[in-house]
């Protein structure tokens, strides 16, 4: 039985943008919101702007991972629920069980939901009980090199390896031949087992230069289920997506309610509640297939938002309350387009190498369609413990035209110094021919080099300061 309640207070389980972005409908929707940080990151945005704020520990990392120190101080503190964005314990099933076990509600979806389709590999199987395509690969874990060989020889070259938990690009190789699988399966199991403390790896046929399309969808406690629509998340670099867009050029309406119908069914076949993002690969012929199932918010959720003009962790917050969807599949309408850039401290030209260090100078952009999920200001100093993402840009526009333009202008007018940081290396795809004409796929990096063939900004202040030293020197100051 489902009972409906009022949150009062909620914990928010991470750090970062998503914290912050978590506490802003907090505040709109007059809950007391709940940060907790670690000592590197008790002068963090979202430190500043949660309501209440409790320090956990020890080290860096540790505090953001320990669950049971996390629902306790939930409880300590009379925290109704707790959120935990994306990333760390978000999908983390023995998370979830904890929260139920201890009478705090988890704002995602039940324990056993996150487990089942936390499994790459269950939830091939399940899709395929459901009737959704999918791309030929394996049922189970893949036990050796020789079985992977015998499986990579019946469904045909190129395949894919993948862990059968987690994501990000770890645990994941592209193999052309036999020469390739024999390499890379030991890499990817270390990788895997190392990453997300399981080995599990299964093999599936690589579809080469396909469009990565996902659907938004959203779950309530009373077996109503819906989608927001897709992102297409097809610009990417080893398998970690860069740019975000809603809704995708390649899908007309026809395609749209296909793969959102593939969405919902797998969904409502799970009970699923609260928010999840199902992936698919689409070919250039419009047949799609399905990936996997993420049982969390997503990075690129703002781009959701803005098209449909949904606050998705405001539902996310009411389904946890036990209210039924505030909207129904009739009502989502998508309106004009949507662009996030993942803005990292990372320096492109070096094989994008994190960068960490003091903000010296920071002024945003801003105007009609313009959107910042951030975490970082002028002087803050970046810690080299955490991911490199420091803010997502997110601009609309009306058409896609509109919304490029206003990207390029958005980006020009964003100045983050002290850093490195990808701007300019997204400077340089926005201004690309056949990214304007939206013309591209996954493999839009890799065969666009030129992309990492730009000017780094120089400071003028670094030519005074060196100069100021020259002359300091020369004179035996």
């Amino acid at each position: 039985m489902v009972v409906e309640r009022e949150f009062k207070k909620i914990l928010i389980a991470n750090r970062g943008e998503i914290a912050s972005r978590i506490i802003r409908t907090c505040k709109e929707m007059g809950i007391i919101s709940v940060a907790i940080y670690s000592e590197v990151d008790k002068n963090a945005h979202h430190v500043r702007k949660a309501d209440k704020s409790y320090l956990v520990g020890p080290g860096p990392l540790e505090g953001y991972l320990n669950y049971h120190r996390i629902v306790d101080l939930a409880k300590e503190i009379g925290a109704d629920a707790i959120h935990p964005g994306y990333g760390f314990l978000s999908e983390n099933p023995d998370f979830a069980k904890y929260c139920e076990e201890m009478g705090i509600v988890f704002i995602g979806p039940s324990s056993d939901n996150i487990a089942l389709l936390g499994n790459k590999i269950a939830s091939r199987e399940l899709a395929k009980k459901v009737g959704l395509p999918l791309l030929p690969g394996s049922d189970e874990p893949i036990q050796d090199t020789e079985d992977a060989l015998k499986l990579a020889n019946d469904i045909g070259y190129p395949v894919i390896i993948k862990a059968a938990f987690g994501g990000g690009g770890r645990g994941m190789r592209v193999c052309w031949d036999e020469k390739e699988l024999k390499k890379y399966i030991n890499i990817c199991i270390s990788e895997s087992k190392k990453a997300f403390g399981k080995a599990d790896i299964f093999l599936e046929k690589y579809l080469q230069e396909p469009h990565h399309i996902e659907f938004q969808i959203l779950g309530d406690h009373y077996g109503n289920v819906i989608h927001l629509g897709e992102r297409d998340c097809s610009i990417q670099r080893r398998h970690q997506k860069l740019v975000e867009i809603a809704p995708s050029l390649i899908l007309d309406s026809k395609l749209r309610q296909e793969i959102g119908d593939a969405a919902v069914k797998l969904a409502k076949a799970v009970n699923y509640t609260n928010a999840g993002t199902v992936e698919f690969l689409v070919d250039s012929k419009g047949n799609f297939y399905f990936m996997e199932m993420n049982t969390r918010i997503q990075v690129e959720h703002p781009v959701t938002e803005v098209v449909t003009g949904i606050d998705i962790v405001r539902e996310q917050i009411r389904i946890a309350e036990g209210k039924p969807l505030s909207y129904t599949q009739e009502e989502i309408d998508l309106r004009g387009y949507a662009i996030e850039v993942r803005i990292c401290a990372e320096d492109p030209k070096n094989n994008f190498m994190p960068d960490f260090g003091r903000i010296t100078s920071y002024n945003s952009p801003g105007g009609i369609g313009i959107r910042l999920d951030g975490a970082v200001y002028q002087g803050y100093t970046i810690p080299p413990y955490y991911d490199s993402m420091i803010v997502k840009l997110i601009v609309y526009g009306r058409t896609w035209e509109e919304t490029v333009s206003r990207l390029g202008r958005a980006l020009d007018e964003y100045v983050i110094r002290g850093i490195k940081t990808t701007i300019p290396f997204y400077k340089k795809i926005v201004n690309d021919p056949d990214f304007r004409n939206g013309i591209f796929d996954t493999e839009f990096i890799n065969k666009k080099p030129y992309l990492l063939e730009y000017q780094d900004y120089v400071d003028p202040m670094d030519y005074v300061i060196t100069i100021a030293a020259a002359i300091a020197i020369r004179e035996g100051v």
